[in-house]
């Protein structure tokens, strides 16, 4: 994407409460893309940040400077403008604290648009598959699943077996604990791309949610078999152990313990957490 403007890096820390009654600053970045924003006042004159949240398909959450605005006593929002010459852009960093969104009604008296001008750009190619998985990419990245969800069943009517997407699409639907949804996806996408261990990893997960352990068994040790690292066997290897130690199945555990212990460091997490469990097992 095209883009000669600035770029700079900024973290914000803001604080959880309302300066007056109309704004709330309790909405997190990631539910306020595609409008208008405000941070706390720091000063003793109520001075009001303003700007712009939205997604660069590119680089993720974005925050693009309007300026500052004061509340009047009748309620009113009084706004600079912002600036004609100058557009400073920040890329969002996770530990962005929760802001406000101004209100529709309120854009008006502020003289905005009802979304910035230089959105439009940004959305040039927003209709296609490829733009949809980046969007619901970036909602999963930062465990916003529940707004990934509309962006990439988009995208999966328009390309279901696009590069990524059956993946996101199903990650989306078992962070949100729809295992029956997810399921089908990673069944039609496991047909599709046969050596993707990713989706043996997201299928299997699925399946122990869906309390099918015989399936999971069977997908987990498929995604093992094709993982190119011994992190991702380890982690496929455990969360099995893990099913059958909360199943209190000992003969299972063990085996799964094995095989986590086969691919794991000596002092791994992994490795970590099955001496935890064997440990809790003894002392019962």
């Amino acid at each position: 994407m095209k883009n000669t403007f600035t770029i700079i890096l900024l973290v914000l820390s803001i604080s959880i409460y309302s300066q007056n009654g109309i704004l709330k600053f309790n909405t997190k970045y990631y539910d306020a893309v595609d409008k208008w924003v405000a941070f706390p006042s720091t000063d003793n004159d109520s001075i009001y940040h303003y700007g712009f949240i939205y997604i660069d398909e590119m680089a993720g959450f974005t925050f693009e400077t309007g300026n500052t605005f004061k509340i009047s006593e009748d309620s009113t929002f009084i706004a600079k403008k912002p600036s004609e010459t100058t557009r400073m852009i920040y890329r969002i960093e996770k530990n962005w604290k929760p802001l406000a969104i101004i209100p529709k009604d309120k854009l008006k008296q502020m003289g905005l648009p009802e979304v910035s001008k230089s959105l439009f750009a940004y959305k040039a190619n927003s209709e296609s598959a490829s733009y949809l998985t980046k969007i619901g990419y970036f909602y999963n990245h930062v465990g916003a699943s529940h707004n990934a969800i509309k962006p990439l069943n988009k995208a999966y009517k328009i390309d279901p077996h696009y590069s990524g997407l059956e993946f996101e699409l199903s990650f989306a639907y078992n962070a949100l604990q729809k295992f029956d949804k997810a399921i089908p996806i990673l069944i039609k996408a496991i047909k599709q791309d046969p050596q993707n261990y990713l989706l043996y990893k997201e299928l299997g997960f699925s399946y122990i949610n869906s309390e099918k352990f015989d399936e999971a068994e069977k997908i987990y040790l498929k995604g093992i078999e094709l993982a190119d690292n011994n992190n991702l066997k380890s982690e496929m290897a455990l969360n099995m152990a893990h099913t059958y130690f909360k199943l209190q199945n000992k003969k299972k555990f063990d085996e799964w313990a094995k095989l986590t212990r086969k691919y794991s460091e000596e002092n791994s997490t992994y490795t970590q957490y099955i001496n935890l469990f064997e440990k809790e097992w003894s002392a019962n």
